[in-house]
C-alpha cells in the first residue's frame, strides 16, 4: 500500500505491507510556495492579516516525486502495489470549475486572491464565523451543538461566505468548493467524489444533511445556493473512491486501476495507524498545530469542541475533534524570533539544534521556578473557546527571565490548553481512557513527560514516525478489499507503546498550582470572567468568584485581546 499525508509545508508517502504495517520506504517533497500569508506567487498582490494560502501543483508535485521515490527506496516492484490512500490539512478548501480546475489556475483570477485555495490556518473568516454563530443560535439550528457551540474560522462556510462578500465574481465562477482532502482524490481517479470525514468536521453535515437554505440566506441571500457546489453525496471512511486513472498512474509510476481510498483528515486517519479506534482512546497529533480526535459511544454536547459527527473517524462510533492552533509554531516562532545569538553559538558548538539546547536548559529547572504562566494563543484558539482573534499572553517576565525560562513556560501552556480540552470531555460526559500521542513533537522526550505530568495521566506513544501515512495506507488496505474494516486492519497495521510516559506525582502537585493560574488567565482574558473557571469547562476546584483584580471590571475582560487584533488589522489594512 502506499500512503501520502499532504501537510502544511511538505508532502511525504510511505510505502507499507500489507501483511503486517511495516513501513519499508519513505520519501519527503517539501511545497515550493510552502504557506502563502504576504503575497501571491509571481504577482504583487499583497494578502490582509491572517490569510494563508496554498498552491495546488504544490500538492501535484507530491504524487510526481514523493510517491515515486518511496517506492524505489522500499526497493519493490511497482506492481506489487495494490493501493492508495490519501490525507489532508483540514480544513483547507478551494474554489474550482465542475472539472476539478482550480480558479487560481485559470488566467483570469491568477491574481485573485480568493481563487486560491485557503490552507487550514486561513483565519481572515473569524467574523463570518462570528456571524455565522450568532444567526445559528438565534435561529436554533439543531447542528450547533454539535460544534461545540460555535463553529471555527477555519471551516468550509465561513470562508465561503468570506469568498462571496470579498470577491463575488470568484464565489460565482467556483462550481466548486471542495476540501482539498477530496480534491487530490479527483485527482487520482478523474472520479469526483466527497468523504464523511471533512463533509461531518468541516461542512456542518449532521444526520445526512447540511445547513438549510433558509439559513444561509438568512446570512447573505446570495448564499442561499452555497451547498449546491458540494458535489455528490460523501462516502463511508474506508471506501473505494474509484480506481488510479491513466494519468495519476503516469504521474505517480504505480499501476492503473489500482484502489484509491476516499480522502481523509490527516488527524483522523492516525488513529488507525496508532490501532487507537475503540471508544475512549483520544488521539493527540502533536505537530506544527495539535489536533484532538477520539472514538466514542457516548453522544454528548462538549462545549467548544470542533465536532462530533457519526462514522468520522471510524464506522459506528461517534468521532470527537478537538485541537490547539499551534504547539511547534509557538516554539518555533519563539526560536526564530526571540532567541539571542549567543544562545545560538553555544548550541552550534555543542553541535545540538536551538530547540534542544533551550531544551536541555530548561529541564534542568524545578516547576515553577520561572515564575511564569503563559496561555498558548498565539495562532488563536480552536477549542475550548474557538476564537481565533484571541493571542497570546505570557505573565510575570522580569529582568531576570532568561530564554529557557519563556520556552519551558510556552511547552507548559500548550500542555495546560491540552488538559483543558480533557477536562471539558470528561466534565461533559465522555470519558477519555487513554491518552495516546503522534506527531512530531513525539521527538521531544522533556516535552512529553512536561505533558504526563501536567495530565495527570500516562502518554501512550504511536509506533510510528509516519503516523498520517501509515493511518492513509491503513484506510487503502481496507478500500483494496485486503480487510473487512477498518478496526481489523488497525489491529494488524497499526502500533502503539502503551503507557510511555508516566506522571510523577510531586511534580503534577506543582503543576496543579500552575494550572490554576493558566486557567485563570484563560477565562479573564478567553470569556471576560474573572478568577473563577466556568461553569462546565472542567476548570481546577476553587477558583470560584470573579472579584479581586483579576476581575474583568478591573482590565476589560477578554476585549483587550480583540481590541488589539483590531488595532493591528486597521493599521494593516
Amino acid at each position: 500500500m502506499i500512503g501520502v499525508d499532504f501537510g502544511t509545508l511538505s508532502g511525504r508517502a510511505v510505502v507499507v505491507r500489507v501483511g503486517d504495517g511495516a513501513e519499508l520506504g519513505a520519501a519527503v517533497h517539501e511545497y515550493a510556495h510552502g504557506v502563502i500569508d504576504e503575497r501571491l506567487p509571481g504577482t504583487g498582490v499583497r494578502l490582509g492579516p491572517d490569510w494563508a494560502l496554498q498552491s495546488p501543483e504544490d500538492w501535484r508535485q507530491v504524487l510526481r516525486v514523493a510517491v515515486p521515490q518511496a517506492v524505489a527506496a522500499a526497493g519493490i516492484d511497482p506492481g506489487r502495489v495494490i493501493g492508495i490512500g490519501t490525507d489532508f490539512t483540514a480544513c483547507t478548501v478551494l474554489p474550482a470549475t465542475a472539472e476539478g480546475v482550480p480558479l487560481c489556475e485559470l488566467g483570469s483570477f491568477a491574481q485573485r486572491p480568493h481563487a486560491w485555495p485557503k490552507l487550514w490556518k486561513h483565519h481572515a473568516a473569524q467574523a463570518h464565523a462570528d456571524r455565522i454563530n450568532a444567526v445559528a443560535a438565534k435561529r436554533g439550528e439543531a447542528w450547533l451543538p454539535r460544534y461545540g457551540g460555535k463553529i471555527s474560522s477555519e471551516w468550509q462556510f465561513a470562508k465561503g461566505l468570506q469568498v462571496l462578500e470579498d470577491d463575488p465574481e470568484v464565489y460565482g465562477a467556483a462550481e466548486r468548493w471542495i476540501e482539498a482532502a477530496d480534491w487530490i482524490v479527483w485527482q487520482l481517479t478523474g472520479v469526483e467524489t466527497r468523504n464523511v470525514c471533512t463533509a461531518g468536521y468541516k461542512g456542518i453535515r449532521q444526520d445526512g444533511v447540511w445547513p438549510s437554505q433558509e439559513f444561509l440566506a438568512e446570512l447573505n441571500p446570495g448564499f442561499a445556493g452555497f451547498t449546491g457546489k458540494f458535489g455528490p453525496e460523501p462516502v463511508a471512511l474506508g471506501g473505494a473512491a474509484g480506481t488510479l486513472s491513466a494519468q495519476a498512474a503516469a504521474w505517480t509510476g504505480l499501476p492503473e486501476g489500482i484502489a484509491v481510498a476516499v480522502g481523509n483528515v490527516d488527524a483522523h486517519v492516525t488513529a488507525a495507524a496508532a490501532d487507537a479506534v475503540r471508544p475512549g482512546q483520544m488521539v493527540a497529533i502533536m505537530g506544527t498545530s495539535t489536533c484532538h480526535i477520539m472514538p466514542s459511544d457516548v453522544l454528548a454536547e462538549v462545549p467548544g469542541m470542533c465536532g462530533v459527527v457519526a462514522d468520522g473517524i471510524v464506522p459506528g462510533l461517534w468521532g470527537y475533534e478537538a485541537g490547539q492552533s499551534a504547539v511547534g509554531d509557538i516554539l518555533g516562532w519563539f526560536v526564530e524570533t526571540c532567541v539571542p545569538g549567543a544562545y545560538e553559538r553555544e548550541a552550534e558548538r555543542r553541535g545540538v539544534s536551538v530547540h534542544e539546547h533551550l531544551t536541555a536548559l530548561a529541564a534542568a529547572q524545578e516547576v515553577g521556578r520561572h515564575g511564569l504562566v503563559a496561555l498558548d494563543w498565539h495562532n488563536g484558539n480552536r477549542s475550548v473557546l474557538v476564537d481565533h482573534d484571541l493571542s497570546a499572553v505570557v505573565v510575570g517576565q522580569t529582568l531576570a527571565t532568561r530564554p529557557e525560562d519563556v520556552y519551558r513556560a510556552l511547552i507548559e501552556a500548550t500542555a495546560f490548553g491540552a488538559r483543558t480540552i480533557v477536562e471539558t470531555f470528561e466534565a461533559a460526559g465522555v470519558p477519555v481512557r487513554e491518552f495516546v500521542v503522534a506527531g512530531g513533537l513525539l521527538k521531544n522526550r522533556f516535552l512529553m513527560q512536561v505533558y504526563a505530568d501536567v495530565l495527570r495521566r500516562p502518554l501512550s506513544v504511536i509506533g510510528s514516525a509516519q503516523g498520517c501515512a501509515l493511518g492513509s495506507a491503513i484506510h487503502a488496505a481496507v478500500a483494496a478489499g485486503a480487510y473487512s474494516d477498518i478496526t481489523a486492519a488497525a489491529a494488524v497495521m497499526g502500533r502503539r507503546s502503551e503507557a510511555a510516559y508516566l506522571p510523577d506525582p510531586g511534580r503534577s502537585a506543582a503543576y496543579d498550582l500552575l494550572y490554576a493560574e493558566y486557567r485563570r488567565l484563560h477565562d479573564h482574558f478567553g470569556r471576560g470572567e474573572g478568577a473563577g473557571g466556568s461553569a462546565g469547562s472542567g476548570g481546577p476546584a476553587g477558583l470560584g468568584g470573579s472579584g479581586g483584580p483579576a476581575g474583568s471590571a478591573a482590565f476589560g475582560g477578554n476585549d483587550v485581546l480583540h481590541r488589539l487584533r483590531a488595532l493591528r488589522n486597521r493599521a494593516g489594512a
